[in-house]
């Protein structure tokens, strides 16, 4: 079994689900006592939360980039990093260690494919909903094209992340807002919707709706087992 790196603490709330998800995908795969080999390194996301809203993603990519090191010289095989938003940072890190990344993008496009969708929604932080990084990643490896909700509703789902997920708030109303968003992206021909922020899957499920539900949290932990196991 590979040790997995997991680049934490963005926000902690979510990395507390990529644990246990992957070491409940372990114990499925393997059975008996089995658990996962990782190596954990949580920021302080105050400190990357400042830098991402004032554009310095240099710097982030720096201490992200520090933490990186830190985690292979624990002797991770290879990096998860544990949020959507920060893959904007991932060549940056790339170039700083040796061992490779798991991509949640890359990750999601290969669960879309599988589904056989060919036009998706996107929700997750005006970061990733609006710049290319994430969205590219999944049009230009996948052929799957990327829509994202509207200018107004866009600054509605990253208030709710930033200023509720992150902090473990779940709230009805939110709910029902983030709900209205799906339908909206559904009706302009979304087949899917991608939670891609590692919180979403704490405020919406499957259950909540019959549009097909794509939470990248689920999705690049079960990854991260399969690539530990093989």
């Amino acid at each position: 079994m590979k040790t997995i790196g997991l680049l934490g603490g963005m926000s902690w709330e979510s990395t507390a689900l990529y644990y246990k998800q992957i070491n409940e995908e372990v114990k499925k795969q393997l059975g008996g006592l089995h658990s996962a080999k990782v190596v954990i390194y949580s920021v302080d996301f105050d400190e990357i939360e400042k830098l991402q809203h004032e554009g310095k993603w240099d710097e982030t990519a720096k201490i992200l980039s520090e933490a990186a090191k830190n985690i292979q010289n624990a002797s991770a095989d290879f990096l998860v990093i544990c949020t959507n938003t920060m893959h904007k940072v991932a060549p940056t890190i790339q170039e700083h260690i040796d061992i490779p990344i798991l991509h949640i993008a890359n990750a999601t496009g290969k669960k879309l494919q599988e589904e056989s969708i060919k036009r998706v929604g996107l929700l997750g932080t005006a970061f990733t909903m609006q710049q290319d990084f994430y969205k590219d990643t999944i049009q230009t490896n996948f052929d799957i094209e990327v829509i994202v909700p509207s200018e107004e509703d866009i600054k509605i789902v990253h208030k709710i992340i930033y200023e509720e997920l992150c902090l473990g708030t779940i709230k009805e109303s939110s709910k029902k807002e983030y709900l209205r968003i799906i339908d909206s992206l559904s009706s302009y021909g979304a087949q899917g919707v991608i939670l891609g922020c590692t919180e979403i899957g704490m405020l919406v499920s499957q259950e909540d709706t019959n549009i097909k539900l794509f939470d990248t949290t689920y999705i690049h932990a079960i990854e991260a087992v399969n690539k530990a196991l093989n």
